[in-house]
């Protein structure tokens, strides 16, 4: 997986542009479906971050399920570039709708209806 180091002068948080750079490997298929990420240390120091840095990315990767974390055998890809995409616009949607005064139920009970 070819990944290249974060700038540390960007306004865009450091382990948001971790996650944009895993989220380009998976979407370039330098990382697939079933192929095991090297450990958060090994792309920390590729990274130029703070191992912590990495593993917030990673969790937040697992929770868009693109990734899933085995003991024993790593952070493997599970999922695919078009997936994490919607997993954000979702994020996106129910942070919008809690600005509106919505509750998470209420947006899914929204969606549901409109379906």
């Amino acid at each position: 997986m070819q990944i290249s180091k974060v700038n540390k002068s960007e306004p865009v948080a450091l382990h948001d542009q971790v996650v944009a750079e895993i989220r380009r490997a998976i979407a370039d298929g330098e990382a697939v479906q079933g192929e095991r990420l090297p450990p958060a240390v090994d792309l920390a120091t590729v990274l130029g971050v703070n191992k912590n840095t990495v593993i917030r990315a990673l969790h937040i990767l697992r929770d868009e399920g693109l990734l899933d974390f085995t003991r024993g055998r790593g952070v493997r890809v599970v999922g695919t570039p078009q997936r994490g995409a919607v997993m954000t616009r979702i994020d996106e949607l129910i942070a919008f709708a809690r600005t509106q005064g919505y509750r998470q139920e209420e947006v899914v009970a929204l969606i549901r209806a409109r379906s």
